[in-house]
């Protein structure tokens, strides 16, 4: 039931970026839905190969390479899903920086006491 919400809760922040960055579109809420699952399985599965394959430059980066492959993420659900469009790299790092904050906001009403 946890994980339903977190979900419902991921595409809400989905579609309230895609109202406030002119760059990012998703054409209905039920593409948002899909949105925050096909991300959480990206995240899932191509995020650890992709972290692993360029240890050495996040290293040398000091991890700000990770916001690169977040954009890469971002920019392959873009890809795989018809409608969600995000139109640039920079747009998707910056859609990428503002959902984790949103996440996290959101993540922490769900904390139990």
């Amino acid at each position: 039931m946890k994980l339903i919400v977190k979900l419902l809760l991921n595409a809400l922040a989905v579609v309230i970026l895609a109202k406030v960055l002119s760059g990012v579109y998703v054409d209905s809420y039920l593409t948002a839905i899909i949105v925050a699952v096909v991300l959480s399985v990206l995240n899932l599965l191509v995020k650890p190969i992709l972290v692993v394959l360029t240890l050495p430059i996040t290293i040398v980066t000091l991890g700000l390479f990770l916001l690169v492959i977040n954009a890469l993420i971002i920019l392959l659900a873009d890809k795989l899903i018809d409608g969600f469009s995000v139109s640039s790299i920079w747009i998707a790092i910056l859609f990428s920086i503002l959902l984790s904050i949103l996440q996290s906001i959101f993540h922490s009403f769900l904390k139990e006491e």
